[in-house]
C-alpha cells in the first residue's frame, strides 16, 4: 500500500507540529522517520493511522483520501512504545484481540493466533500473561497483535526504546527479517541513528515539523543537503 501526504499541516495550541509536509511512501519499502524530539515524528505516525486529524493536507491510501476513512478502512497495525497490551488478557487473548473485533470465527482465530506464536517463536507463551514476559518478548507480542488482523501498513512508534541494547539488536534484526517475509509497508519512528541505518530502505529526516531530506541510508552519508542533516548525522557516528 503506497502514501501519498500532500500539504500536510498540524498544530496543538497554536503550536505548529508539521509545517506542510509532502511525502511518498513506495508499496512494500520500510522506511524510518528520524530526527531529534519535537520534530514531528510520533504526530506523523498518528495521523497515517488516524489517530489524530491534520488542520489542512490530505494523506492518501492506494489513492484512496483518509478524511473519509474509518481507522478500520485504512487497515493499518500500530504498535506503542509501551507495547500496550492488555494486563488481564494472556498473551493468546492480546493477539486475538483485533480479530475478535472483527468477528472472525474461533477456527480463524485459533489459526491466526497459532500461526503468529510460530513466526515470533513464542509458541510455548499462550497461556501466559504480559506480567510475566521480558520486555523483548512483549514486543514481540504487541507486533503479533498488529499484524493480526493483517494489515496494508504497519506503524511502530519506537518499537525499541525502552529495551536494552542487545534486546534492540536482536529485535532489530528479526523485525527486518519479519519484513522481507510478510510484504507490507512499515514505517517506524526512531531518534537513534543506527537503527535507521541498519533498517531502514529509505530515511525521512524531520527538524521542527518539516522534512529535511529523504533518501536511503548510503544517500544521507554521502550527500547531505543541509547542514543540519550534516551535523546531525555526524554527531551520532
Amino acid at each position: 500500500m503506497s502514501i501519498l501526504i500532500e500539504d500536510l499541516t498540524k498544530t496543538f495550541s497554536k503550536s505548529l507540529i508539521l509545517d506542510h509536509i509532502n511525502l511518498e511512501i513506495k508499496t512494500g519499502s520500510l522506511i524510518a522517520l528520524l530526527g531529534p524530539s519535537g520534530s514531528g515524528k510520533t504526530t506523523l505516525l498518528k495521523l497515517i493511522a488516524g489517530l489524530e486529524y491534520p488542520d489542512d493536507g490530505r494523506i492518501w491510501l492506494t489513492g484512496k483520501d483518509t478524511n473519509f476513512l474509518s481507522i478500520q478502512e485504512r487497515q493499518i497495525g500500530f504498535v506503542f512504545q509501551n507495547y500496550a497490551l492488555f494486563k488481564h488478557l494472556t498473551v493468546f487473548q492480546n493477539i486475538a484481540y483485533g480479530l475478535s473485533i472483527q468477528q472472525a470465527s474461533k477456527t480463524q482465530i485459533m489459526h491466526r493466533v497459532q500461526e503468529l506464536l510460530q513466526l515470533i517463536q513464542l509458541e510455548n507463551f499462550a497461556d501466559r500473561y504480559p506480567a510475566q514476559l521480558s520486555g523483548g518478548q512483549k514486543q514481540r507480542i504487541a507486533l503479533a497483535r498488529a499484524l493480526a488482523i493483517e494489515p496494508k501498513v504497519l506503524l511502530l512508534d519506537e518499537p525499541f526504546g525502552a529495551l536494552d541494547f542487545q534486546v534492540r539488536k536482536d529485535l532489530r534484526n528479526w523485525l527486518k527479517k519479519l519484513h522481507e517475509e510478510v510484504s507490507m509497508t512499515t514505517v517506524f519512528v526512531t531518534h537513534d541513528q543506527q537503527e535507521a541505518m541498519e533498517l531502514a530502505h529509505e530515511i525521512i529526516i524531520l527538524k521542527n515539523g518539516r522534512v529535511e531530506q529523504v533518501g536511503s541510508p548510503q544517500e544521507l552519508c554521502d550527500q547531505p543537503l543541509t547542514d543540519f542533516v550534516y551535523k546531525f548525522l555526524s554527531l551520532r557516528q
